[in-house]
């Protein structure tokens, strides 16, 4: 398990090569739900997501010997731009597998990093042992999206900075997807303040998170769907999975037309284009599904990688 102190020697090792995203209270939000809410906006972090915090760190503790053979990593497209952009700035090739039905933005993004990309499959079991099988047959460095030390420790950094922003915080809400974001923020948030409650929230049909908490033991969805392609991967991380277990007050659902009602809101009243994988935690809020009456609480946006034709969809719909 990652602790407090991985996390604050992360916050150390990475700072110079991230944004230190602000926190924004949201007079809007707050009015509807009837909390105090506030975002934590990730989608402004360099590469467009909190991702570039654990691939940063994972890469700046690598032995550089080894490491200037290069690197790779499975990726829907966020966790991929990051590995690149935090590789390139080291000076190591950097290849990444992403799903043959990826974003082409994410995709493009990888590649503008200087990142070779290979489309593998569409599940992200699918695309992570095609990057293992690569790794080995070319002397890589393996980096996990979610389920790794170095990572989930940068990735703990996002709750470092909620609590000093605002360190009589109620709850935080946190999207989940294999776990990695969660179980760094989890432990930052409970480590340090452990009244705090922490809330995951997943699309109802990608629920494997809650499925494996129901379960006691990790298990895996056959086929999940939803329009946040960054929360679909097919089980969580043993990390996020034990994370959760030990710090999570609950998961909260939500379904793709919430989802979307959630992105054109952050669009419209906060200026903010997030895309569906990120706007998931206000839309747990706009829906309702956070048990509380009243208290601060947190939304994390955790990206913006959007293309902007589904974000025109998204709109009209809306």
């Amino acid at each position: 398990m990652v602790g407090l102190a991985d996390i604050r020697e992360a916050a150390r090792r990475i700072a110079a090569e991230v944004h230190r995203t602000r926190l924004d209270h949201s007079e809007t939000f707050s009015r509807r739900t009837g909390l105090q809410v506030y975002l934590k906006p990730e989608n402004l972090q360099k590469t467009g997501s909190f991702k570039i915090r654990g691939a940063t760190n994972h890469i700046l503790r690598l032995d550089s010997r080894r490491a200037r053979c290069g690197v790779v990593t499975a990726s829907s497209g966020n966790h991929g731009q990051a590995v690149a952009r935090a590789a390139s700035r080291s000076g190591y090739p950097a290849l990444v597998v992403m799903p043959e039905n990826a974003s082409p933005v994410k995709v493009a993004a990888a590649r503008g990093y200087g990142a070779e990309v290979l489309l593998h499959g569409t599940t992200s079991a699918e695309r992570t042992a095609r990057a293992r099988e690569l790794a080995a047959e070319r002397g890589l460095t393996f980096i996990h999206a979610f389920d790794d030390p170095w990572v989930v420790a940068g990735q703990g950094t996002v709750g470092l900075e909620i609590l000093e922003d605002l360190p009589d915080v109620d709850a935080v809400l946190v999207p989940v997807g294999g776990g990695g974001l969660l179980a760094g923020v989890a432990t930052a948030v409970r480590e340090s303040r452990p009244r705090v409650r922490v809330f995951g929230v997943e699309p109802a049909e990608a629920n494997s998170l809650q499925r494996s908490l129901q379960a006691g033991a990790i298990t895996a969805l056959a086929c999940p769907h939803s329009i946040a392609d960054g929360l679909l991967p097919t089980q969580p991380g043993e990390l996020g999975f034990h994370a959760a277990r030990r710090y999570l007050e609950d998961v909260l659902l939500v379904d793709d037309r919430e989802i979307a009602e959630a992105v054109v809101a952050l669009l419209a009243r906060a200026r903010m284009v997030v895309e569906p994988s990120g706007a998931a935690t206000v839309a747990a809020l706009l829906a309702g599904r956070v048990p509380m009456r009243s208290g601060r609480v947190v939304a994390i946006l955790s990206g913006g990688n959007v293309e902007l034709t589904k974000l025109i969809q998204l709109v009209k719909e809306g």
